[in-house]
């Protein structure tokens, strides 16, 4: 999304692009389309061995002068002197560390790309802190933008608020949905439901409806999937509130949706979410499902959190466009050139 959002605000003239899908922009080259992690952990290995073995012959084919990378992945011993750029959206997987074959890329390869890289550009000051502190990355090197979203597809539709909270999201660890569910529980509101959309975690997701099951309110709860474009522009249309109390976020996409459709957010006082939300959100301790639960309420009984998410949510929204940051990337391409 972030690739394929910057690609088509950057001027084609300036930017080749190496694209494995065949969009028939007017300025690329196409590549294999067996490189994307939608491949699996096999796709993930293919992009990394081609980044290091394929790709460096392919920049000094093209007399490329900066490699510009969504990813924090770049040549590291064969680059043929073309110097990177690359974007780095959060060091999520180093504050919570899991075994597996991944590690080793983000606590070896990772922190040498960014080291190695002429500039790292971040998503959110939250994440530029993070990696200055944590990878000790030199400040200079490190350059704040704000990122994008579908703005024609995400918009208020003036419906009628349906007596639902919704969460969007993978449930990923730092996501924090056991204490969204005690906080939910606390409420106390057999009327209301929750909504859980985003794909389910094979380790996570049976513990997090067992929970549901202990604390009485799983017939409450709706564990969906998958929705289209149109049912999620519905569903952030008619909730009382997106609510997502991550324990860190490098940016927070979803609260960033959910004000453009004139949405309340109840958001976590961590990472990026204060950043993106500003004053246009509920902003809660996301240690504290009392916390969290207390601001769900607020939304309910206080009409005027959703007044002023409807007022000031989608002029938030709109200060991230994708047209800003493609031209602070080509301001930066021309400096350094």
């Amino acid at each position: 999304m972030v690739t394929q959002g910057l690609a088509k605000a950057l001027h084609p003239d300036r930017v080749m692009f190496l694209d494995p899908v065949t969009t028939g922009h007017p300025n690329s080259l196409a590549i294999p389309n067996t490189l994307s992690p939608d491949s699996g952990r096999q796709g993930h290995l293919r992009r990394l061995l081609w980044t290091q073995h394929q790709l460096p012959g392919l920049l000094k084919q093209t007399g490329a002068s900066f490699l510009l990378s969504p990813l924090p992945e770049a040549p590291l011993l064969r680059g043929g002197g073309v110097r990177s750029i690359v974007l780095a959206h959060d060091l999520i997987p180093l504050r919570f560390p899991r075994l597996g074959s991944l590690l080793a890329y983000h606590l070896a390869y990772v922190p040498f790309v960014l080291h190695s890289a002429e500039r790292v550009l971040c998503n959110s000051e939250a994440t530029a802190r993070e990696i200055h502190h944590w990878l000790r990355v030199p400040r200079r090197k490190l350059v704040v933008i704000r990122l994008g979203f579908n703005q024609d597809q995400l918009r208020p539709l003036d419906l009628p608020r349906q007596p639902f909270f919704l969460v969007l999201g993978r449930h990923d660890h730092h996501k924090n949905l056991p204490r969204v569910l005690q906080a939910f529980a606390r409420l106390g509101s057999p009327e209301l439901r929750l909504k859980l959309v985003g794909p389910p975690n094979p380790r996570r997701t049976p513990k997090l409806k067992q929970l549901a099951v202990e604390l009485g309110i799983a017939h409450q709860c709706e564990w969906i999937s998958w929705v289209t474009d149109e049912e999620r522009l519905t569903l952030l249309n008619t909730t009382q509130a997106l609510v997502i109390p991550s324990l860190w976020e490098g940016f927070g996409l979803p609260a960033l949706e959910a004000m453009a459709c004139g949405t309340a957010v109840v958001a976590g006082e961590a990472g990026a979410l204060p950043e993106v939300v500003g004053s246009a959100g509920l902003l809660v301790d996301p240690t504290s499902p009392v916390s969290i639960a207390g601001a769900m309420a607020c939304v309910l009984s206080d009409r005027g959190v959703q007044r002023q998410a409807r007022q000031a949510g989608p002029g938030r929204a709109a200060q991230f466009r994708w047209e800003t940051t493609a031209r602070q990337v080509e301001a930066l391409l021309e400096e350094l050139a």
